[in-house]
């Protein structure tokens, strides 16, 4: 599952990390200093989020490489975490496993594992599992800087 998610991650993100990075300081400037230590990110049961619909988990946090996330969320059969929105920001999710029902301005098509769809900004989506058993999905998005 880490390849799959550094595959992922790395085409959209172009680095792959969560967690602490210290910073180093060069004359006038201060910048994050990568490490392996701080760029893989290996599943912890401790730090998942629940949800309504079953929990998250945020491989890349919005406050670690400039508001570019990736998050893996896990929804229970015949639920979805929020109904359709939208936002400014663009959005891809990647399902790794289970059935998927995604939504785009008024459309809707399943799909399983290893089934991407793409949310452009502004249009209204939204992803729900329609199967049996639990589905797992990546949400990747970068955030609008906070600063």
């Amino acid at each position: 599952m880490k390849i799959l998610i550094c595959a992922l991650a790395s085409v959209t993100l172009s680095c792959l990390g969560l967690g602490q990075t210290a910073t180093a300081v060069t004359g006038d400037t201060a910048r994050k200093v990568y490490t392996i230590e701080n760029c893989v990110n290996e599943f912890n049961p401790a730090k998942v989020e629940s949800t309504k619909a079953g929990y998250q988990y945020w491989f890349i946090d919005r406050n670690f490489l400039d508001g570019k996330t990736v998050k893996m969320s896990v929804v229970a059969p015949h639920e979805a975490t929020h109904p359709p929105h939208s936002h400014p920001e663009d959005e891809i999710f990647f399902v790794l496993e289970g059935k998927a029902e995604f939504y785009l301005d008024g459309k809707t098509k399943v799909a399983g594992a290893y089934a991407t769809f793409y949310c452009p900004s502004y249009s209204k989506h939204g992803i729900r599992n329609v199967g049996d058993t639990t589905l797992k999905y990546l949400v990747i998005k970068k955030y609008p800087r906070t600063n």
